[in-house]
């Protein structure tokens, strides 16, 4: 799937401004399908409306800049839907943390604790968010999604719970001297 697809996906629950779009894919409900770029999104609307995908309107404010407003067209829900025939990509998962996990036993015991206390912060803070977005969209497939994201999270968050003491006894049992890594240099 492409920034494309998902600004039409955006697009398909109601016109937006470039802004909003941006807003929505960057760090709303749509954030969490495609990565897009600042950059990729606006390039997006102008091909797209040069398609005949979108149109756009300019909408009149005052003491500001007009406003761009964009609308799905027929032609381009037609190619929002045939994008959702094809097979999707896989999921493409990266975490610093795990990187930090993996490398447990080159940090201090403070530095792997205050990792874990901040993952799980990271974690609840995202079970929040979906939440309160799941309220937001209005497609019947909404809370099914959320309920996929609070399964994964969740046990996540029960995983770390239940094995951070595993993390914490390998803390510092391979700490690098200094004089090592300055003779390295």
């Amino acid at each position: 799937m492409n920034v494309r697809t998902l600004c039409l996906a955006v697009l398909n629950s109601g016109d937006a401004t470039g802004y909003e779009i941006r807003k929505l894919v960057s760090e709303g409900h749509f954030s969490h399908f495609v990565d897009a770029s600042f950059g990729s999104i606006y390039p997006a609307l102008k091909s797209m409306s040069d398609d005949q995908l979108v149109m756009v309107r300019e909408v009149q404010q005052d003491g500001k800049p007009n406003r761009k407003v964009y609308s799905i067209t027929d032609l381009g829900r037609a190619e929002f839907l045939s994008a959702l025939t094809k097979p999707a990509q896989k999921d493409n998962y990266k975490s610093e943390f795990l990187l930090l996990a993996m490398c447990a036993e080159m940090m201090s015991l403070e530095n792997v604790r205050a990792a874990l206390d901040a993952q799980i912060e990271f974690l609840k803070e995202e079970l929040s968010q979906i939440d309160s977005e799941v309220r937001e969209i209005d497609l019947a497939g909404a809370d099914w999604v959320a309920n996929y994201g609070r399964a994964c999270l969740s046990q996540g968050l029960e995983y770390i719970q239940s094995n951070r003491s595993a993390l914490e006894d390998i803390a510092g049992t391979s700490l690098p001297s200094t004089n090592k890594l300055i003779a390295a240099e």
